[in-house]
């Protein structure tokens, strides 16, 4: 048996004593975050991704091993364990495996077989089995016991059958070999329930539709599985010739012969043949297939809810580290029809300083005293960058700002940048508590404002405070596991803020619990110290904050910055506790540490082996030395944006072919959402990204990109817009053809999915040129 040491350092490709330094500084509560950056020594440099899978699967593993504990002490009492028993116990490398061989000795509710074994039925099963020859009724007739229950030979039948059922369908080594069989043969198929076709018409490619269980993607296996929630759709797991057979076989599937196989049960035309076959099918049919089948759509649905969670959580990522606009003062925009636009302003750090309500849209249409509010607004507090929401009203409010920006050029004044935000999340992160809390005086409308001007300037410190499902950039994220969804995504929030830093002095409470190290409690305490005492002047004054101990400080040093203090140092990545590798490279450089900073050319002068000693290693010294050329650098892209259309403002207003800039809302694993500024993000297949195979989208795009693109279809009722981001394909074909002339709209609908085919086929042609 391999210990959880072993398997964890087989996993993830590293050696053993680095697995064990990282469970014992996770066991002293250390965090990932704190551990990938500053105990690489420790670990052998064991990064942020290896981190996360060894703590996921440290957790798993030690569930098994308390479970395995705990079968082996059932077991142990009932006084069946054998040596033998307790070696397969042992050597049981997943929770399934343990659970097939503690099937036949789990304490359940008194069954048929059971029944059987005390009317003295157990010897009939075994004559029948081992001696085919027999004939099933004249030895039935043997076992009759009207005391027992057993009033014929019938009964005493039945009852050998039951005990053979039970016996067969807790056998781990029979049962291990057909879910293998069924796992990678079986197919699922869907039907639609009668009567629902109308109601479940979203569901209309699933009516009548049979896949590889084992080939199905994550997000088809959601799909079904809502459709059958729903009531729309029946599913079975079937075996291949069962499908073809149009349902039940005559016959003996294969999974009835690998049974009848294991068992020694053949067809030779003996007396009991027949009855024993009997007893294979009703075995596969009434008891194992249906087990079976509840435990593999299980499976597939953890598989589905593991891959559906991970583009969530990198679309997350993606988000999150988007590119900051940065400290300049904003207006935010958060449009409206009837309830009119919400307009609020935050100063360069964020700070809420002023609100209107404006009404230039039906049914009003007060738009030219709308100009005059906004354009008093933006004089007043130097707005620089103008934030307007996505939702409804979006383009007709992204054209009051176009205007409002040409009326201040006309001025003299400067002229600030409009640009259209994803509100997705806004309305909870106003309804939440915490943004009672931040502004209690302000309606709930307006808070809406504020979260949509900050969420441009800093994305990253504004989305923390909302609820990462809330933020819509996953798929089916309320079917899947929502305890495994909610730790992956915290996982993710923890990582990134992590990865940036926080400005101790101006974060906010939700950005502050997100630092290594730091609870909720502490976090709250950090803001009320500062709020009471001022800004803080060093990283060695944050230990005055109440609760926060040296432990926690520790693990949070390194990630909490402090700009403009009295160390230069506190406003990077060095950890504090590393602060006396800084001093020997001032000793060796003979400079202060003001011009030392930045000064790549004189960093690189120095031998990262010479500041190396007994508590910091080399891959310490070289992180420090990478710090101090680029103090405090921020990991998110340069800021861009994207232009949408003129004109273009509704699904009805697109024609194929038109080409658009857009911004990537959302990616899957079958493609990525665009939003291109119609209130509809419109879909790039994943055949459609790039003119080569493309295996998962995000070798192409991210959320976040702006990206161009070109429309292919149009589906109003539907409100389905396909693009593709294959740009120059037409255009050559075009090129290359001197009597090209444009195709009518009925011509482009017949030739559009011939296209996309052929495209795709090319695709997975030349994907497999380059396995070859």
């Amino acid at each position: 048996m391999k210990s959880i040491f072993q398997r964890l350092a087989i996993e993830l490709a590293c050696r053993e004593p680095q697995v064990a330094a990282a469970v014992a500084l996770l066991d002293e509560g250390a965090t990932v975050p704190f551990i990938s950056r500053y105990r690489k020594e420790a670990t052998g440099g064991l990064d942020d991704t290896q981190m996360r899978l060894l703590e996921e699967r440290l957790r798993y593993l030690r569930e098994l091993e308390d479970r395995r504990t705990a079968v082996i002490n059932a077991i142990r009492e009932q006084d069946k364990l054998t040596p033998e028993l307790e070696r397969v116990l042992l050597e049981a490398d997943n929770k399934q495996r343990l659970e097939d061989l503690y099937l036949p000795f789990k304490q359940k509710r008194r069954t048929k077989a059971q029944i059987a074994r005390e009317a003295g039925l157990a010897p009939l099963a075994d004559l029948l089995l081992n001696d085919p020859q027999q004939n099933p009724e004249i030895a039935a007739q043997r076992f009759i016991d009207a005391e027992k229950g057993v009033q014929d030979s019938k009964a005493a039948l039945d009852g050998a059958r039951a005990i053979l059922l039970e016996m067969w369908s807790e056998d781990a080594a029979l049962i291990g070999a057909l879910r293998t069989h069924v796992q990678r043969e079986g197919k699922l198929k869907t039907t639609v329930i009668a009567g629902q076709e109308s109601a479940g018409a979203k569901f209309t490619d699933y009516f009548d539709f049979a896949e590889s269980l084992a080939a199905m993607p994550s997000h088809r296996v959601l799909a079904v599985l809502r459709g059958r929630n729903e009531g729309i759709l029946s599913l079975n797991l079937m075996l291949p010739e069962e499908i073809e057979a149009g349902g039940r076989m005559a016959t003996p599937n294969r999974c009835e012969l690998m049974i009848a196989q294991h068992v020694g049960i053949s067809q030779q035309n003996r007396p009991a043949d027949k009855w024993l076959n009997d007893t294979v099918r009703l075995a596969w049919r009434a008891k194992i297939a249906l087990s079976l089948e509840g435990e593999l759509l299980t499976a597939a649905r953890e598989r589905a809810d593991l891959e559906a969670i991970r583009v969530f959580a990198l679309n997350l990522k993606d988000l999150l580290l988007a590119a900051p606009a940065g400290p300049r003062a904003t207006l935010g925009l958060d449009p409206g029809l009837r309830t009119g636009v919400k307009v609020a302003v935050v100063d360069a750090t964020g700070k809420f300083v002023a609100h209107e309500t404006i009404y230039p849209h039906e049914p009003r249409r007060d738009w030219d005293q709308s100009l005059v509010v906004l354009a008093r607004l933006c004089k007043t507090h130097a707005v620089e960058l103008i934030a307007i929401g996505n939702g409804t009203a979006s383009r007709e409010t992204d054209k009051l700002a176009a205007e409002l920006i040409e009326q201040l050029a006309k001025a003299g004044l400067k002229k600030p940048a409009k640009i259209v935000v994803s509100e997705a999340g806004a309305s909870v992160y106003s309804a939440s508590e915490l943004a009672a809390k931040e502004f209690p005086d302000l309606d709930v409308s307006i808070r809406g404002a504020v979260s949509i001007a900050r969420r441009l300037q800093d994305p990253l410190a504004e989305l923390v405070k909302i609820d990462p499902k809330a933020i819509g950039v996953g798929q089916y994220q309320h079917d899947v596991n929502q305890n495994e969804l909610a730790r992956m995504l915290d996982s993710v929030v923890e990582d990134c803020v992590n990865a940036v830093g926080v400005d101790v002095n101006i974060a906010s409470a939700a950005l502050l619990a997100r630092v290594s190290g730091l609870s909720q409690t502490m976090a709250n305490n950090v803001v009320t110290y500062r709020d009471a005492h001022g800004a803080f002047a060093n990283r060695k004054s944050i230990l005055k904050v109440p609760r926060l101990g040296d432990k926690a400080f520790q693990l949070a040093a390194g990630f909490l910055r402090i700009n403009q203090g009295d160390n230069p140092l506190d406003a990077s990545a060095v950890h504090p506790e590393a602060y006396p590798v800084v001093e020997k490279i001032i000793a060796k450089l003979n400079k202060n540490i003001r011009n030392i900073i930045g000064d790549k050319a004189l960093l690189q002068q120095l031998n990262p082996a010479d500041l190396v000693d007994s508590q910091f290693g080399f891959p310490t010294v070289k992180d420090i030395l990478a710090e101090l050329e680029k103090p405090g650098r921020d990991p998110r892209p340069e800021f861009k944006t994207a232009t949408f259309a003129d004109g273009v403002e509704d699904i009805k207003d697109l024609r194929v072919d038109m080409v658009l800039e857009g911004v990537v809302s959302n990616v899957t694993n079958f493609g990525a959402f665009v939003d291109i500024g119609v209130h509809q993000d419109g879909l790039v297949h994943i055949s459609c990204l790039a003119a080569r195979f493309v295996k998962d989208p995000r070798e192409v795009v991210k959320a976040g990109d702006v990206v161009k693109v070109k429309v292919t279809e149009i589906d109003v009722p539907r409100k389905r817009i396909a693009l593709t981001m294959r740009l120059n394909e037409v255009a050559r074909e075009q090129a290359s053809s001197v009597s090209a002339q444009p195709m009518t709209q009925r011509e482009r609908k017949i030739v559009a999915p011939v296209e996309s085919k052929l495209g795709a086929m090319a695709d997975q042609l030349a994907a497999l040129k380059l396995k070859r």
